[in-house]
């Protein structure tokens, strides 16, 4: 199983002392929350995507996976999300592609729709569009990475006649992908239908609101023949604040959690935790409470926690990190470990993904290629050339 963390990058100013991060210290304490993720033996690090303040989450991720990918070894980076309603499905095939080469294949995205309402029209597009928005585009970049010539026509984008998204993945294999959804069940039914992973980001939402979407997923992942209901690919959400002692955690977070940006000056802490997954106390009601999940979603692939937010400071932060890597994970590896069966798989990797397709398969660059469509090379045309 996968344990991990994910950063939404909102530069949120610490209620304990009034002070406001700058976005370059946000971003460059991004960096730093990741390296320490794998120093600690985390397996995965997950950054989300906003084009507004207050966050500094990378409107292009690949610029910081890439980024971290080159101070890491072997973590795992990924998306939290990437927004397939509002981006160009050609253009995420090929910035994902190269960064899949750039890390080795240490890629893989989670696409979703976005929960800012105001970054469609910014994008020229409809929110009420939103589900054919992601069914659609997905479409696209699924054939992207698969088919060397693609012609294509749709409903939101400009027709496509034998195109070739480069560079092509590596090995041939495209980055495994998770559709993330809240409450969206179209969504849960497009992962099961491709037979991808499906993330059910249940930070805000009661148990069985999460249990019914995994089940959906589940039944549908089956449905469509890729295997066994409990064999589909499931990943979660979650919130940790830890202290040795319990109510030194509820104390010190408190501040932060009843001015967070979110859910600050809502319901109680108290009844937030109960209703949630989030869980302030000690490592040992940690353990017992993600230990539950499996009760709820059956076994499950991929545990990411938000640790990083409501303005708490850097130093607290990896102090978090610390105690989830030290203390933590370890024995939640070990008890998910025991308790999976042998025919549930894991969750997929570059390597594994590689190996189920028959090994790499190696593209050779070609000489520039004539277009098939006007039947001209642009080094061709004299309008264009120097004088």
């Amino acid at each position: 199983m996968q344990f991990g963390i994910f950063t939404i990058g909102d530069v949120t100013t610490d209620p304990t002392n009034g002070r406001t991060p700058t976005e370059h210290e946000r971003i460059m304490a991004t960096v730093e929350i990741a390296k320490k993720a794998e120093e600690v033996g985390l397996d995965v690090f997950a950054t989300g995507e906003h084009h507004n303040p207050p966050f500094i989450a990378p409107a292009n991720p690949p610029i910081l996976l890439a980024h971290i990918a080159a101070q890491t070894e072997k973590l795992l980076l990924s998306t939290a999300t990437t927004l397939i309603t509002t981006n160009d499905p050609v253009r995420l095939a090929e910035d994902y592609a190269y960064v899949q080469h750039l890390t080795g294949g240490r890629v893989d995205l989670m696409m979703g729709r976005g929960n800012t309402g105001p970054v469609y029209p910014w994008f020229g597009k409809d929110i009420r569009d939103g589900i054919r928005l992601a069914v659609e585009n997905y479409a696209l970049l699924h054939a992207l990475w698969r088919n060397e010539v693609v012609d294509w026509e749709g409903q939101y984008r400009t027709p496509l006649h034998q195109f070739t998204a480069t560079p092509r993945p590596l090995d041939g294999v495209p980055p495994f992908v998770w559709h993330g959804s809240i409450r969206s069940p179209e969504i849960a039914e497009q992962a099961a239908y491709y037979g991808d992973g499906f993330f059910h980001n249940n930070i805000f939402w009661p148990s069985y609101h999460t249990k019914r979407m995994v089940e959906l997923y589940r039944a549908r992942y089956e449905h469509y023949g890729h295997g066994a209901a409990d064999q589909a690919i499931v990943g979660l959400g979650g919130q940790v604040f830890m202290r040795k002692n319990s109510q030194d955690a509820i104390n010190e977070f408190r501040p932060y959690f009843d001015n967070a940006p979110v859910y600050g000056h809502g319901p109680s802490m108290e009844d937030f935790t109960r209703e949630t997954p989030l869980t302030v106390g000690s490592p040992d009601q940690v353990i017992e409470r993600y230990l539950g999940m499996r009760d709820i979603v059956g076994d499950y692939q991929r545990q990411l926690f938000l640790i990083d937010h409501a303005g708490l400071p850097l130093k607290t932060v990896l102090e978090q990190i610390d105690i989830l890597g030290e203390e933590v994970v370890p024995v939640l590896r070990k008890e998910f470990a025991a308790l999976k069966p042998a025919h549930v798989p894991d969750a997929p990797t570059h390597a594994s993904l590689v190996e189920a397709a028959g090994g790499p398969k190696e593209r050779v660059a070609t000489e520039p290629q004539v277009d098939r469509w006007t039947g001209t090379r642009a080094e061709d045309d004299n309008e264009l050339k120097e004088v």
